[in-house]
């Protein structure tokens, strides 16, 4: 009965949704404080069902990571829409309709949650992303915030590496 009544203990410290570094591939030129938010990454599981007489039960199916999105501030120097419209390009030209190939702009990225002294204390690698949209916030004369610009990434596979 003692163990229900048990309390938290002292030295809990919960991580932070505002304490994470979104790292990007060098070769794209996208800096890490870009970054205004992104998603943490998420699964879908599928479920197959095995029919039997008048009943059923279920084993795990197909498994999908989900898209994920990231917010960016864009400041005038250096541009995140220059930085990541390069990233577009490599995916579609819309100049020329040339598109590229998977092993040009399928890049990796490492989201790392930090700790209060800034030591990473979780480390996910987002193998092979890819942007799938990518969205300019809407600009207006009636309003003094900061521009914005969204990203959907999707992500072949997500790994926890600690």
């Amino acid at each position: 009965m003692a163990d229900l009544l048990m309390k938290m203990p002292v030295p809990y410290e919960p991580k932070r949704v505002n304490r994470f570094i979104l790292r990007f591939d060098s070769t794209l030129g996208i800096n890490e404080w870009y970054v205004e938010s992104t998603d943490r990454p998420s699964i879908d599981i599928g479920s197959t069902e095995i029919p039997f007489l008048n009943t059923s039960t279920f084993v795990a199916g197909r498994f999908k990571w989900n898209p994920m999105t990231i917010t960016f501030r864009d400041p005038i120097g250096p541009s995140a829409t220059q930085a990541l419209m390069e990233w577009v390009r490599l995916h579609a030209e819309s100049v020329t309709g040339r598109m590229g190939y998977a092993a040009g702009y399928k890049k990796n990225l490492d989201l790392e949650m930090l700790d209060p002294t800034g030591v990473v204390v979780e480390k996910w690698i987002l193998d092979s992303c890819f942007i799938t949209k990518s969205a300019w916030n809407q600009a207006q004369y009636g309003q003094d915030g900061l521009a914005t610009l969204a990203v959907t990434i999707q992500p072949d596979r997500c790994i926890l590496v600690y």
